[in-house]
C-alpha cells in the first residue's frame, strides 16, 4: 500500500513512524515534509493547501490512501478533494472540519447540545465585546479569535484592561488575518487539563490513551503560551470514572450533535477538556491528531495504525479491537532560542545519528532540515524527544538523558515536564 502524508511536523512524523510499522505499507511519500521525516519517507515538494497538485501527484503515483493530518487543508476541504477525485483519505470533510476552524460554530454546538463547556458570548463588534468586558468586569477572562489561527488564537487575560487589549488587537489589529472577525468571550475554567484524542467514524467513537500538554515556554508553567513544550501520557488526572463521563456527558453527544448537523465527523476528533468543580468541560476541540500529544499517544498504540484509518474511512471502526501499551510516555520539546516570539534558523545541530534520533529514544522531527548529512534548524518547535517506559518517571528519565545528548546553538527547553499541575 502507497500512503501519502500531508504534512511537516512532529505530529505528521509521529504519524509516520506509526504508519511505517504496518507491513501493508510499501512505500511512504510525504507533503512537504521536513528533515528528519526525509530519513523515513520520500518527500514531495507540493503545499499543503495546493488542492489540485496534491490530487495529481495521489493520481500519478497510484496511492492508496492519503493521510491529511493539519488544520488548514482539513478545513479547505483536502479530503473532500480527493474523495471527489475517487483517492481514498483519512480525516473529516471541510463541514466537518469546522469544529476546530470556527470557535463561534463549536461553542454554539456545545450549547445547543448541552455539552459542558465554558459559558460565553459571541461579538463580531470591537465596542460591543469591549462595553461587555467592562460590564462583567470578571478576570480572568479568555477571548478568542473565531478561525484558526495556529493554536495561538486564545488570550487569556488577567484583567479588564488585559481583555480589551486583547479585542482591539484580534479585531482591530487584525493580529490573526480574517481569522478575527468574530470573537469569542468566555469564562475562565479552573482545573487540570486533560487532552483526549479519538477515532471515530461517524458511528461509533474509540478514545485514545489520555495525555498532558505543558502549554507555556518556561519552567513552572511560565512565559507565553506555545504549540506545546512537552506531553505526557498517560494524564494522572484522567481516571476511569471521569473517562467514562466524559463518554456519556461529551464525547458520544458531540458525534452525534455533529451527525445531527448535516456534518459527520471521521478521523481524528482531539478533545481538549478541563476537570472543572464541576465535572469535565471542553475546552476546544481540534480536528486532528494534537501536536504533540500525538507524540506520546502514538508510541503507545499497539493496533495496526492503517488498519484503524481503513476502518474509519469504512465505518467500520466498532468491528476493531484498538490495543494500546499499558506503560508511559514522555516527549520534552527542544526548540530554538527566543520561541515562540523570534528565532534563528539554519543552526547546526549536533548528536543525531543519519536516522534523525539518538539510542533510546524516538525523535521527532519539526522543524529541521536536512543537507549534506547535517541536520539544521528549521523552526521554533524543532524536536520532539519521546521515550517510553513502565512508568512515567522512567520515561521522563529517558527523554531527558536524550535531550542531554542532543545540542545546537540556543536550544531551549523545559526542565519540569510531568512535574507541574
Amino acid at each position: 500500500m502507497k500512503i501519502l502524508m500531508i504534512g511537516s511536523g512532529g505530529r505528521e512524523h509521529a504519524l509516520i513512524k506509526k504508519l511505517l510499522e504496518s507491513p501493508k505499507c510499501t512505500k511512504l511519500y510525504c507533503a512537504p515534509g521536513n528533515g528528519g521525516i526525509s530519513r523515513d519517507a520520500e518527500l514531495v515538494n507540493i503545499g499543503v493547501m495546493d488542492k489540485e497538485n496534491m490530487v495529481k501527484f495521489a493520481k500519478d503515483n497510484a496511492i492508496d490512501l492519503v493521510f491529511v493530518a493539519p488544520d488548514d487543508p482539513l478545513a479547505d476541504g483536502m479530503v473532500d478533494a480527493m474523495q471527489e477525485a475517487g483517492i481514498r483519505a483519512f480525516g473529516p470533510n471541510a463541514n466537518a472540519a469546522i469544529i476546530e476552524a470556527s470557535k463561534v460554530f463549536s461553542k454554539n454546538l456545545m450549547k445547543k447540545y448541552g455539552i459542558p463547556t465554558a459559558k460565553y458570548e459571541v461579538f463580531n463588534d470591537a465596542q460591543k465585546a469591549i462595553d461587555y468586558i467592562k460590564n462583567e468586569n470578571t478576570t480572568p477572562v479568555v477571548v478568542k479569535a473565531d478561525g484558526l489561527a495556529l493554536g495561538k488564537g486564545v488570550i487569556i487575560a488577567q484583567s479588564v484592561d488585559e481583555a480589551i487589549e486583547a479585542v482591539k488587537e484580534i479585531m482591530e489589529d487584525k493580529k490573526f488575518g480574517d481569522s478575527g472577525n468574530n470573537i469569542v468571550i468566555e469564562e475562565f475554567l479552573t482545573g487540570p487539563e486533560v487532552s483526549v484524542l479519538a477515532f471515530t467514524d461517524s458511528k461509533c467513537v474509540k478514545p485514545m490513551v489520555s495525555s498532558k500538554d505543558h502549554k507555556r515556554a518556561f519552567d513552572n508553567d511560565e512565559g507565553l503560551n506555545t504549540g506545546g513544550m512537552g506531553t505526557i501520557s498517560p494524564n494522572p488526572y484522567y481516571t476511569d470514572e471521569i473517562a467514562k463521563e466524559c463518554m456519556d456527558t461529551i464525547f458520544i453527544p458531540t458525534i452525534e450533535a455533529m451527525n445531527k448537523e448535516g456534518r459527520p465527523f471521521k478521523g481524528c476528533l482531539y478533545f481538549g477538556l478541563m476537570i472543572t468543580p464541576n465535572g469535565p468541560k471542553v475546552i476546544e476541540y481540534n480536528a486532528r491528531f494534537g501536536d504533540p500529544e500525538a507524540q506520546v499517544v502514538l508510541p503507545r498504540l499497539k493496533t495496526d495504525l492503517v488498519d484503524i484509518c481503513e476502518a474509519v474511512i469504512d465505518e467500520k471502526l466498532s468491528d476493531l479491537d484498538i490495543e494500546w501499551d499499558n506503560g508511559a510516555a514522555a516527549c520534552v520539546v527542544m526548540a530554538s532560542g527566543g520561541y515562540p516570539v523570534s528565532y534563528k534558523k539554519g543552526i547546526e545541530m549536533f548528536g543525531l545519528n543519519d536516522n534523525g534520533g539518538v539510542d533510546g529514544a524516538i525523535v521527532y522531527h519539526a522543524g529541521t532540515k536536512y543537507e549534506n548529512g547535517k541536520f539544521y534548524t528549521n523552526g521554533g518547535r524543532v524536536l520532539g524527544v519521546t521515550a517510553t517506559a513502565d512508568t512515567l518517571d522512567e520515561a521522563l528519565e529517558k527523554a531527558y538523558a536524550a535531550v542531554g545528548k542532543i545540542s545546537f546553538e540556543g536550544a531551549h527547553y523545559r526542565h519540569d515536564i510531568g512535574k507541574t499541575k
